[in-house]
Formats: structure tokens, C-alpha cells, sequence
């Protein structure tokens, strides 16, 4: 497709009325928004690929102070400030993350002066509606949107989202921006600046969102525990890339199962315990089927020119990630 084109595409993704709210004032549901500001000690396992001074937002959707981002911009935090409605500055504390979802959860040490937001229903969310995207700042940090696909997102993280939510045209500041329906219900939470190859359209940049409806049956797991009920999935401490179907780990997590076991970037997985590897999610599903975290798993690795056997011990991935004890809520927060 032409350049011409695209761009009058994106033009009335761009002109798109922003939805209207059936019983609370725009500006009014803006407030929940909050900007995270956080700081990551220069030893944590994330300082070196995510940085150690995070910015991005968050909602809040408690009373209690309860706000809801993307989980990277607070795990491993030894601080995190909010700012709020009117600028209130306040401290805050992580209180949980989910691996398996990327939600984050983080509560502040005195009220805001904000009515929390309303959960949606995301699975009601279908290409082609109109959405708003917006960070904090009210009305000026607001941008109308589309949904322009609902399909599976695999990322090199070991990540992976049955029925991500991608819109566009992209927000820049995407990282826990709120994705809100026209009933100003909260239905999905920012975690990347992406593109996506549409039919008759060619590729186009978007953001995609984390389904708000993945939050709603671990939220109180969350809040009580910091983290989800779930059995924890393996996490082998690899990131990987796909090529024909082919996957080659690009990084190894310092101090994770997979370089503690002896994998190296530039390895070729071939097999899971004997079992062939097609493509990155077919691994993903391949380890997850093994069982919790802890399992050892076998992989069949191609190195230079010779294919070797390497048993990973398999971990959590929470606790690998959690900030210092000190900054840790005390049970029962």
C-alpha cells in the first residue's frame, strides 16, 4: 500500500469522535489516571534492559488507593512516586505483579483525590469500536482511537496473550495508558508500541493493550497476596526470536535457570524433551505443558555445528523479580 493511503487511514483513526460517557464527566474519569515515576537499584535483573529511572501511568481503580499499571515500570522498584490530580505527589508501594498477564499492582501511602475507575468488560471489545487511550493530564493527554485487531501476541520474554488488543493510531506514551471504553469503563492496560500487517491495509503502527478482563479474577489474589493464585508457569530466563520457524535465544537472564544450566544466545532449540520445536509459541506451549515451575525441562539445542542436550531447571519468575524485602507491604496490606 502507498504511504498516501496509510496516512488517510490513520487520519480517521485520528479524527474519530472521542466516545462519550453515559454517567460521569470526561475530565472526572481522566483524574483516576496517574503518572508512575519509579527507581530500580543498579543491580536488578531488569536495570540493564528496562533501565533503572521508569516512567509511564497507571489507574487507580480502589478506594484504598489500589492502581493498576503494566508491570514493568514498578517490579524490582526501591521507590515509586505518583503523581496525581492537581499534581499531588505521594509515595507508593509495589503490592504484586502477575508474570503471566503483566499486569502490576501498586498502592499508595495516602488517598488521591480521584474517583477510581469503573472495570469494563473487554471481551465485549470488537475490531473496528472506537476507544479512548489517554495518560495523566486530563483531556490533553487523551487520544480517540480503534481497535484494529483482537489475535494472539508472542513476545521474546517468554509472554504470551491469547486475545491481545491492538489500536491505533499509537499513543507515544504507551506504558500503562488506560484503554477506556465509551461507558468510561477501563478495558485494558498499555504495554507496547508495535505494528501489525492488516489485509488490504499493509502494516501499521499501533499500541497493544493487556485485556482488562485478565485482571478481574486475580485482582483479590493480588491484592492479598501480590500475586495471583495461579500455579506459576516454568520461566527458563531466555529471550527468543523466531526465523522460519526456527528459534534462537537472543538473550539469557544473568543469574536465571537457563544460564545457570549453560545456554548461551545464539543457541537453536530444537526439541523440548524429544518433542520437535516449531516456532516460538509452539516452545512456549511446549514447556508450559510440562507442569509448574520447578520442572526440569530438556532442551535439544543446535550449537555451531553440533546439537546438544541441556536440562534447565525450571523457576518462578515472581519472586526472581521482586523488589527489596524493605520495600515489600507487610502481610495483610
Amino acid at each position: 500500500m502507498k504511504r498516501g493511503c496509510l496516512l488517510v487511514i490513520l487520519a480517521v483513526f485520528i479524527l474519530s469522535s472521542v466516545p462519550t460517557y453515559a454517567d460521569q464527566a470526561p475530565e472526572e474519569i481522566l483524574k483516576a489516571i496517574v503518572k508512575i515515576r519509579s527507581i530500580i537499584p543498579q543491580d536488578g535483573h531488569t536495570a540493564g534492559t528496562l533501565g533503572t529511572e521508569r516512567e509511564g501511568y497507571g489507574v487507580l481503580i480502589d478506594a484504598k488507593g489500589y492502581i493498576v499499571t503494566i508491570s514493568y515500570l514498578i517490579v524490582e522498584a526501591e521507590t515509586i512516586k505518583v503523581v496525581g490530580p492537581e499534581d499531588q505527589l505521594i509515595n507508593a508501594t509495589f503490592a504484586g505483579y502477575d508474570p503471566d498477564t503483566g499486569f502490576g499492582l501498586l498502592r499508595t501511602d495516602q488517598p488521591l483525590s480521584a474517583e477510581p475507575m469503573k472495570l469494563g468488560e473487554s471481551s465485549k471489545l470488537n475490531e473496528g469500536d472506537r476507544v479512548l487511550v489517554a495518560g495523566s493530564g486530563g483531556k490533553e493527554s487523551a487520544m480517540g482511537a480503534r481497535v484494529i485487531a483482537r489475535k494472539e501476541l508472542t513476545a521474546s520474554w517468554e509472554y504470551f496473550l491469547e486475545d491481545a488488543i491492538f489500536t491505533a493510531p499509537p499513543y507515544p506514551n504507551y506504558g500503562g495508558a488506560a484503554l477506556i471504553g465509551r461507558d468510561g469503563r477501563l478495558l485494558g492496560i498499555g504495554s507496547l508500541l508495535t505494528q501489525i500487517s492488516l489485509q488490504g491495509v499493509g502494516t501499521i503502527p499501533c499500541n497493544m493493550f493487556v485485556p482488562i478482563d485478565l485482571l478481574t479474577p486475580i485482582l483479590s489474589d493480588l491484592i492479598s497476596t501480590g500475586r495471583s493464585g495461579k500455579a506459576p508457569r516454568p520461566w527458563l530466563g531466555i529471550s527468543a526470536e523466531e526465523d522460519q520457524g526456527r528459534v534462537f535465544i537472543i538473550r539469557v537472564t544473568s543469574g536465571g535457570p537457563a544460564e545457570r544450566a549453560g545456554l548461551k544466545p545464539g543457541d537453536l532449540i530444537v526439541n523440548v524433551n524429544g518433542k520437535a520445536v516449531n516456532g516460538l509459541i509452539d516452545f512456549y506451549h511446549k514447556v508450559w505443558g510440562l507442569g509448574p515451575a520447578g520442572i526440569e525441562v530438556l532442551l535439544s539445542i543446535l550449537r555451531g555445528s553440533q546439537i546438544q542436550d541441556i536440562t534447565v531447571r525450571s523457576a518462578d519468575r515472581y519472586p526472581f523479580l521482586l523488589p527489596k524485602p524493605k520495600e515489600m507491604l507487610k502481610e495483610g496490606h
